[in-house]
């Protein structure tokens, strides 16, 4: 099995939205859908896992790694709406921590700008 994901630009950040269970397995399309992110948008990238069904602990870890990858390109990672399974990281970059996504938005809330999104062909609940 693996992961679906949408990115939608928002204004100063994106979002990058996951559905599936992120595996070991689904870590490449992951890694790929950060890479997206970091080539199409600006700002931090809050990371919504309310689709998100669970992660395995190489999940986690590519989500850790995936905040470092944005730090070092001057961006931050966020979370939304993240499952149970342990602390995440490992103390190289912060990680904010949103209940969801309605919260993450609101701390970043700029209204009046376009937003655009991407998704991969078998996103859920959309033809």
């Amino acid at each position: 099995m693996t992961i679906e994901w949408r990115y939608t630009i928002h204004p100063g950040l994106g979002v990058l939205s996951l559905a599936g269970f992120l595996g070991q397995e689904a870590v490449g399309r992951f890694q790929g859908a950060v890479g997206w992110a970091l080539a199409r948008g600006t700002g931090p990238v809050v990371l919504d896992l309310t689709g998100l069904r669970g992660w395995s602990d190489g999940g986690r870890l590519a989500v850790s790694e995936a905040a470092v990858r944005l730090a070092a390109e001057g961006r931050g990672l966020e979370l939304a709406a993240a499952p149970e399974g342990g602390p995440l990281g490992d103390g190289r970059v912060a990680v904010a921590v949103h209940g969801d996504l309605a919260s993450a938005l609101a701390a970043h809330r700029d209204r009046g700008v376009e937003e655009r999104a991407w998704r991969s062909d078998a996103w859920p609940g959309e033809a």
